[in-house]
């Protein structure tokens, strides 16, 4: 099957599936990565880099540099249209009937047991980005303790940040743009 339309069919199978916005789209990211090949689970944490830096929405982000890396601007173009594809038919189809039915206890229930799907989704995710950003397993066998595969600067980076956002809330890419700074810096 030609590359390109494989793009568009797994790109949407993504938005028909992944409940919950962008990084919701991780763990499809991931199967498609062990499927396809097209790319690694460390080019995943790279995607998520890039698109957490870039204008625009993550999940959208992520499936254009998916498509590029795999089949250059068509690739890019291919696999972006078909993770929105599902999302803008469904969201026409339930704009048509929302009115109708959002007092239905029904429709009230199912959106209620999304919410739980999609922190799992989001959660999963978390998990694999922490495995790959602050987790080296490859030093795994034979080491006697947990605190050995840690990779500490990435840790007490992703710590520093996290609470510098929260106290000096500037804008996220002056904290992407440190990041980036920090990493040529020191090597990492």
């Amino acid at each position: 099957m030609n590359v390109l339309l494989q793009l568009v069919l797994q790109f949407a199978k993504t938005g028909l599936f992944a409940v919950g916005g962008g990084l919701a789209t991780l763990p499809f990211l991931y199967e498609m990565s062990d499927a396809t090949g097209w790319f690694t689970h460390a080019d995943i944490a790279d995607m998520i880099a890039i698109s957490e830096s870039t204008p625009g929405a993550i999940g959208i982000n992520m499936s254009t540099y998916a498509g590029y890396q795999t089949a250059g601007f068509l690739g890019g173009l291919c696999a972006t249209l078909g993770l929105a594809l599902p999302s803008v038919i469904i969201i026409i189809i339930v704009a048509q009937f929302l009115d109708r039915f959002s007092t239905n206890k029904y429709v009230q229930r199912a959106f209620y047991g999304l919410r739980p799907a999609s922190l799992a989704m989001v959660t999963a995710a978390l998990l694999n980005v922490v495995r790959v950003a602050l987790v080296d397993l490859s030093v795994w066998n034979g080491v006697s303790s947990i605190f050995s595969v840690l990779r500490p600067i990435p840790i007490v980076l992703a710590c520093a940040l996290f609470f510098a956002m929260k106290k000096l809330k500037w804008h996220p890419i002056v904290f992407l743009g440190i990041s980036a700074l920090i990493g040529i810096a020191l090597k990492l």
